[in-house]
């Protein structure tokens, strides 16, 4: 693979969420490419463990206890950046949680929810992107969202919105990115499928079959970063992209069609999702 510029040795990439799942297998990979690491997490434990298993990469490592909804914090966590590296050549902007609830329940977990996953993705943006972008160097912004953000399953609406808005939020990112002049940084939305991290496992200790390991999410993220996308939508052992392909399209068709919101999971419209599932995947 040829890598993007950004990604270079002796340059720092700088991962929120990075104790485990996608942030701590995205860790381990760009160590593996000598890239300095500022490693951004609430788990202090966590990211002590992930600096002792990183460090043997021979690369230098930070660690920064962040909470990613306090706009300060992240302040603090690029001070300490520019502080022992200058401005880094990557951010990821991964920290993430779930558990919010429908729309008329428990607003403390929205709060969170809304807080962690979708101002904190905004609070690193507005904390790194500017000077990444004066610096005039190559850089990367990878924001990590959701399918879940692109199709809204019944569930958590919590989650949901935020993923959405992350989604939102990148894709406007990215046109500001390409019109600046003589910006070198780009945005990418990552939208990993099923992955098996800590957030998801609920108490399992085996992943599901059907299930991607964050490893394989972070693979799949840099094949596509290095293809020039935006979108970096990932598969996993169930779910093809042309699958994908097909409930975006159900789901878009709910407002050009008007149907009822989240007709996929409607009586009324099983079958013919079932049906028209089967002729998109039958005609990839």
């Amino acid at each position: 693979m040829t890598l993007h510029p950004a990604i270079a040795a002796g340059r720092a990439a700088v991962i929120t969420g990075a104790a485990s799942g996608i942030g701590l297998a995205a860790a381990r990979r760009l160590a593996s490419l000598g890239m300095n690491l500022v490693l951004a997490d609430v788990a202090e434990d966590g990211l002590e463990t992930a600096r002792q298993e990183i460090e043997a990469a021979d690369v230098r490592i930070v660690t920064v206890r962040t909470d990613v909804s306090r706009f300060e914090d992240v302040e603090a966590l690029r001070a300490r950046t520019v502080e022992a590296f200058g401005e880094p050549a990557l951010l990821m902007n991964n920290a993430g949680v779930g558990g919010g609830g429908s729309a008329v329940e428990r607003l403390d977990a929205w709060r969170r929810v809304l807080g962690v996953n979708l101002m904190g993705v905004l609070n690193g943006v507005q904390a790194f992107a500017p000077d990444m972008i004066a610096s005039g160097k190559p850089g990367l912004i990878i924001n990590t969202g959701s399918k879940q953000g692109i199709t809204a399953p019944p569930g958590d609406t919590a989650y949901n919105v935020s993923k959405a808005g992350i989604k939102t939020l990148t894709e406007g990112l990215q046109h500001t990115l390409r019109n600046t002049a003589n910006c070198q940084v780009s945005a990418h939305l990552l939208a990993p499928g099923s992955t098996f991290t800590g957030m998801t496992s609920r108490g399992r200790s085996e992943k599901p079959p059907g299930a991607w390991t964050p490893e394989q999410v972070v693979d799949f993220m840099l094949a596509g970063i290095e293809a020039g996308d935006f979108y970096i939508l990932c598969p996993d052992n169930e779910v093809t992209r042309a699958m994908d392909n097909a409930r975006m399209e159900w789901a878009m068709g709910d407002l050009i069609q008007n149907r009822p919101p989240l007709s996929r999971w409607h009586d009324d419209y099983k079958d013919a999702f079932a049906a028209f599932l089967a002729e998109r995947v039958a005609g990839k």
